[in-house]
């Protein structure tokens, strides 16, 4: 008895493995598979300027990092006691201005530097919802909690969405030619815009990706959100607030992600990285008995066999 729709996929040809450079952006789902590609160790980077949920937010970001333009000084706000700019999350925020800039200008520094050898590129996209700040007539990726009069709330179509990702890619192949790029549509509901603005927003994003699809044939499609609506089409795989997905459903997701985009040599190598970080989260009965000493000896040339075959691997 079958009692799951499945949602059809097939392996990539142009597979992640350890020698991979990964950079990932977009919504809060995109750090999820990005958790789990640190616990795994591979080399990645990810959402250095903090979440960002829209395509507008992502294009602008990847202009000022390849094409070398300066975050608008008009875009700097005091909110909360704390300065922040508008273009990217609180996260960079800070109490002094020029602290903030400092942080912006690190994450724009080791952004640029991680795209030399990028090898792939993970945007997630969360909603087509964006805020245009007045003072500028620009869409913005964070309202920083100011007054609602400084924005004008907008839905952004299904063109303005392609355009924006079409150039994004187009930047991101100017520093790195040869780069992967995977689209991929965030599960999480953004159920504050209103249910039915919810649908409005993911059906105008899917209708973008799937029209960049179309003319960018070497650009590839995950489908998160296929997967989350339809295969695990139940509250138990939803977090306490109903919205977000659940461990468990992200577990799903990255089980499903992995069969298509992990080399399957590397799959090994993860076993090997779990095995370490599960003695790593070990607590023994007695530090001090010969049998737990053992065990950390055991576990240190695990860690030496590892970092050795992968200098990057930091434990």
């Amino acid at each position: 008895m079958k009692l799951q729709t499945q949602i059809p996929i097939s392996r990539a040809t142009d597979s992640i493995d350890y020698n991979s450079r990964l950079l990932l952006l977009g919504s809060c789902f995109a750090e999820n598979i990005g958790d789990k590609f640190g616990y795994y160790k591979f080399q990645s980077l990810v959402n250095p300027f903090g979440i960002l949920y829209q395509s507008t937010a992502i294009q602008n970001i990847a202009k000022k990092v390849v094409s070398g333009q300066e975050f608008l000084g008009d875009h700097m706000v005091s909110s909360s006691d704390q300065w922040q700019c508008l273009d990217v999350h609180s996260d960079l925020g800070r109490s002094s201005k020029k602290e903030t800039l400092e942080a912006i200008e690190n994450a724009t520094k080791k952004t640029d530097n991680w795209l030399h050898g990028l090898t792939h590129v993970v945007i997630t996209l969360g909603t087509a919802w964006a805020y245009e700040y007045k003072s500028t007539n620009s869409i913005v990726a964070n309202c920083h909690k100011l007054p609602q009069s400084n924005f004008n709330k907008v839905l952004l179509d299904s063109v303005s969405i392609e355009d924006s990702l079409l150039e994004t890619i187009s930047l991101l192949k100017k520093r790195s030619p040869e780069v992967i790029v995977i689209l991929t549509i965030s599960p999480v509901r953004h159920l504050k815009d209103g249910f039915l603005e919810n649908q409005r927003s993911k059906a105008n994003l899917i209708t973008a990706v799937h029209e960049v699809l179309e003319k960018s044939p070497e650009v590839a499609y995950f489908p998160a959100y296929e997967i989350m609506m339809d295969e695990l089409r139940d509250y138990r795989f939803y977090d306490t607030d109903m919205v977000h997905p659940n461990q468990l459903a992200i577990d799903y997701i990255w089980e499903k992600f992995t069969s298509v985009w992990i080399d399957k040599e590397s799959m090994a190598v993860m076993e090997k990285v779990v095995a370490v970080q599960n003695g790593l989260n070990h607590r023994p009965f007695n530090p001090e008995s010969g049998k737990h000493q053992e065990f950390l000896k055991t576990l240190d040339q695990k860690i030496a066999y590892l970092q050795k075959e992968y200098p990057f691997m930091k434990f």
